[in-house]
């Protein structure tokens, strides 16, 4: 499940951030990137779709406290698949990126140990007898009536499963097991690397130390093999775009009795075709005629429940925003509501016959300044203007 990847580009580049940047300024520069590249807006474009995933890999790092850290210390030798956190490739992560402790010791400890004298290799050894499966993820795209309101997804994904046949043991039954030729029980092989001496897990026994007498047929001695399975995924209402739900025990099997890991199911939503989202408020602009602000009115706008009337007040000038309270979305953290802000736009009448042209010129001899008080006060502000020089 784990790709190779090409030369990494800066993660503070890729969201066009500084490195100082907030949270609340990379989740805004993520949002608005992720909404540019998203494959849904961009079909069939393989540049947008390998921009999008490097977009979600940047915001995945630089989002969490711990990853970002370890990114801004030791750039991305720091979060990559050899680093004290884990590292994640097209379609799973590693446990640890999800909240671990990171801990550089697992990388440099033996080696530092053996060089200054110590026993190096104990702590290594007995932390891979039992292994947390990794944690995976995947991707979700929800309409926007579905973030609104909320929805139950079904997620199929293939994953590491503990093998039946032998519950994860990967011997034959009755064949028990035996001591490991390559690192003779002690679970870590040597390697020598100019002055340090470096000690890995051993890759045939991955640490235990012993290997099954007889492979089981099912799974080779691995003890787990790979099945697909689908999950029914709860989405709550109110989710936004780039949201995350855990599925705790859906990731991939552990090993010699290790938990299970964590399926995290990340949330992508399509625009609106009236709606803009912010936060939990919607936004939407309605059309009027000059005549209908002019004399007032009362039209129909729509909202997530369907259209509702809302009146129009004489003399409404065009960017006059109206807070229809209560008819936003739900706010997946607690019990509140948002609101819809309606913003009314004016338009100006075009492609006029010659009767409407005439009617309209009659309208403007009978004006008054009282009648267009804005244009009035700005025409008195030049005049003034005009006498100081």
């Amino acid at each position: 499940m784990k790709e190779k990847m090409a030369t990494k580009k800066d993660y503070y580049d890729l969201l066009g951030v500084p490195k100082g940047a907030s949270a609340d300024e990379l989740k805004k520069a993520y949002r608005n990137m992720a909404k540019k590249h998203h494959p849904d807006t961009n079909p069939n474009n393989k540049e947008a779709e390998e921009k999008f995933k490097e977009i979600n890999e940047a915001y995945e790092v630089l989002s969490d406290p711990k990853k970002k850290a370890a990114y801004d210390q030791f750039g991305h030798a720091g979060v990559g698949a050899g680093a004290p956190g884990g590292g994640y490739g097209g379609g799973g992560f590693r446990s640890q990126d999800f909240g671990g402790a990171t801990d550089f010791e697992d990388i440099f400890g033996s080696a530092f140990n053996d060089f200054f004298g110590g026993q190096g290799g104990g702590r290594g050894q007995a932390r891979s007898q039992v292994q947390e499966g990794d944690d995976l993820r995947h991707d979700v795209t929800l309409s926007f009536e579905e973030a609104a309101f909320g929805v139950s997804k079904e997620v199929k994904i293939r994953k590491l499963s503990t093998c039946e046949t032998c519950h994860g043991s990967g011997a034959k039954a009755g064949s028990g097991k035996v001591t490991c030729n390559m690192c003779h029980g002690a679970g870590q092989v040597r390697t020598s690397q100019g002055f340090f001496t470096v000690a890995r897990t051993c890759p045939r026994c991955a640490g235990k130390g012993e290997i099954p007498g007889t492979p089981c047929t099912t799974c080779r001695g691995q003890g787990r093999v790979e099945r697909e399975r689908t999950i029914s995924v709860k989405i709550p209402a109110g989710v936004d775009e780039g949201s995350r739900l855990r599925v705790r025990g859906e990731g991939e099997a552990g090993l010699n009795g290790g938990p299970s890991g964590d399926l995290y199911v990340f949330l992508h939503v399509e625009p609106h075709e009236f709606f803009n989202r912010e936060g939990s408020d919607l936004h939407c602009d309605i059309p009027v005629s000059f005549v209908k602000a002019s004399l007032g009115t009362e039209m129909e706008v729509p909202t997530m429940e369907g259209a509702v009337n809302m009146k129009i007040p004489a003399g409404t000038q065009s960017g006059k925003v109206f807070r229809l309270k209560g008819k936003g979305l739900k706010n997946p953290g607690d019990s509140t509501v948002g609101d819809l802000l309606v913003t009314i736009l004016v338009e100006t009448p075009t492609d006029l016959n010659s009767k409407q042209k005439k009617m309209l010129e009659e309208f403007e001899a009978l004006s008054t300044e009282a009648n267009t008080p804005a244009i009035s006060k700005f025409m008195f502000k030049m005049k003034q203007l005009f006498k100081k020089k």
